[in-house]
This record gives C-alpha cells, structure tokens and sequence, in this order.
C-alpha cells in the first residue's frame, strides 16, 4: 500500500482459533506475512470441550484438548502472530483491502483464511452439559477408544448416528441407538448396517430427558445411564449406560459470512480450488467446509494449505495501486448464498 496505509493492515487475518486457525497463523507467521487472528472470545474450538485427545500425532501419551491449543497457540505467538481476542462482528470481502470488523475497530487484509469451525448440534439439557467430557461426547471417532468393554448410546436417527453407532462397536460391548420417532432418517443402506449388527440393540420413541452421573473412588463423575421417556406412551425408564455419543448434527459457524462467500444450503462454505472460496483472496480450513472428516488432524492440514495458498496469492497480486475501500477488479459484488 502507499500513502495512507491503516495501521491495522496485515498480510493474512485469520478468524477462527481451532486446529485449522492457529496452523495457518504458524505457517503464515514463519513465511514472514505479518499475521492476525481474531480468537473469537471463546477461542480453542472444539477441542476446548475434549478432555484426552489420544489421536493427535506427536503425543504418545495424549494430550488434554485445551494444552493442545495452548500450545499451538503459543506456537505461533512465537512466530509473531497477532492476536484479537474478541469476535468479528462483520466483514466486508467485495472491496480492497479485505476488511474484518470488532464493532466499530477496522481491521484489513490481503487475504483472509476462515476457520470458524463448526459447532455440535446438542440436546439442551442441563445435565447434558455438566457431563460433556465424562461421558457425553458428539464425536465416535475421537472418544470411542475410551468405551471399551463398556455399554454406551447414540442419540439420533440419520446416516451420522447409524455410522456412530456402527463404529462404536469396535470398542464397545453394546451400543443402544436412542430416537425419539419410530422412523429413522438414515439412508437404508445405513439402516441395514446397524440393524444387521449384533451389537446394537434399539430405543425408538424415546427422549432423553436427563444424564445420570455417578462418582467413582477418585472422585471423578462420569456417566451412569439416561433416564428416557416413551413419546408415545409418556412411560419413563432408566438405561443403563457408561458412555454418551450425541449424533443430531452440527452446524457450520458460517452466519458471519452470508452474502459474502458461497455457502452450500446447509451454510458449509463451497471451496473452489485447494482451499480457495469464490472470492479472490478468501480462503477456507478446517470444519467449516469439512463435514464429513471433522478432526483436529485433518483441520490442521487444511490450516497448512489455506496459508500456503494465501502467500501464493499476496505474491501474485499487485497491492500498491489499491486504495483502502477500493472495489475489487475481481469481486463486481458480494456474492448471495443458497444457505
């Protein structure tokens, strides 16, 4: 930039501070583009709610979910990345330079990474909550390892919860699926996979109205079963279970974005190419366009790409000819969404 540069302008802002965010701030901030991420002002993600995470590479005896964004965090700290530690309440990706907002501060970028994540849909209950990462999980394939031998449920009635379910009993000795209606969502071919699994037993017309826990001799509380209630007949029983898996969905963290990047109508932003959006300079990582993968491994690696790809964009454009509010030669408009 010339005359007038803001003093808020970096090469790469990033939003979001999960897996996916704070590896694109390493890779960005070691190819010396002055980097900023907004943390959002519950930063972490996810793995804020995981306890052990035993599947991430290099930790040989696990690592708690919030040390291990700790330490990425102070990762690429070290390298020089900035931090905002609060939410982006708007954006502006039609006109040059990219521009994020924290109420009324401007913030502005060459180019701009995503990594939102995406957020577990959840039942609402109290008891739920308090159990969330002793017993209650939303994810088979990162907690599954701890259930073995012991008896758990899957709440919900589409292709994730027959998936769960059907994973799970890898480790666990039964599995109870959990729906509140008699017919299930779930492709027939994902039906036939868990009703043909010996496994897996079935409580249809029930809805959990409460997680019952129990503390054992070290004083640490963990799940003891779920009291139900027929939606048919309003009879309550009592299941018991040593584990929780909640498969209703999730929901990408994409609101921000509407009328600015492509969304597919589910509100998952629409990559174009490698981590590319539709939009010149806006790039995508992690969760927010994954829906299938949803791990901290693979958010990661699409952090490494969205910041390869941003510094191969910023070498290829001119900025010195751009004034601040320009419109972009390559964005007529912002784009509408079929979210």
């Amino acid at each position: 930039m010339q005359n007038g540069t803001p003093s808020k302008f970096y090469d790469v802002m990033i939003i979001g501070s999960g897996p996916a965010g704070w590896t694109a701030a390493l890779y960005a901030s070691r190819a010396n583009l002055k980097t900023l991420v907004f943390t959002g002002a519950q930063s972490g993600g996810q793995l804020m709610l995981t306890t052990e995470v035993e599947n991430y590479p290099g930790f040989k005896d696990g690592i708690m979910g919030p040390e291990l964004m700790n330490e990425m965090r102070e990762q690429a700290v070290r390298f020089g990345t900035e931090l905002v530690e609060d939410d982006v309440t708007r954006v502006d990706f039609a006109r040059r330079p990219l521009t994020a907002w924290v109420g009324d501060e401007a913030y502005h970028g060459k180019a701009v990474i995503l990594a939102t994540g995406a957020s577990a849909l959840w039942l609402g209950l109290p008891s739920e909550e308090r159990m969330r990462g002793r017993g209650v999980s939303s994810c088979a394939t990162c907690d599954g390892f701890f259930f073995r031998g012991k008896e758990i449920a899957v709440v919900g009635g589409g292709d994730t919860a027959m998936e769960e379910a059907t994973f799970l009993t890898t480790y666990a000795d039964k599995v109870t699926i959990i729906h509140r209606r008699d017919g299930l969502r779930a492709s027939k071919i994902m039906q036939d996979r868990a009703r043909n699994n010996s496994k897996i037993e079935w409580a249809l017309n029930n809805q959990v109205l409460e997680v019952l826990g129990q503390t054992n001799e070290h004083g640490v509380e963990g799940v003891a079963g779920v009291r139900l209630r027929n939606t048919i007949t309003g009879e309550e029983s009592t299941l018991p279970i040593q584990g929780l898996f909640i498969a209703i969905g999730h929901k990408p963290n994409t609101e921000l974005f509407k009328g600015q990047v492509e969304m597919d109508d589910q509100g998952y932003l629409i990559t174009t190419e490698h981590t590319a959006s539709n939009v010149p300079g806006v790039f995508v990582a992690g969760d927010v366009r994954d829906h299938r993968y949803r791990q901290a491994i693979t958010a990661a690696g699409e952090g490494c790409m969205a910041a390869l790809d941003a510094q191969e964009y910023i070498t290829g454009e001119i900025w010195t000819d751009w004034a601040i509010g320009e419109q972009s030669p390559a964005v007529e408009h912002p784009v509408g969404t079929t979210a």
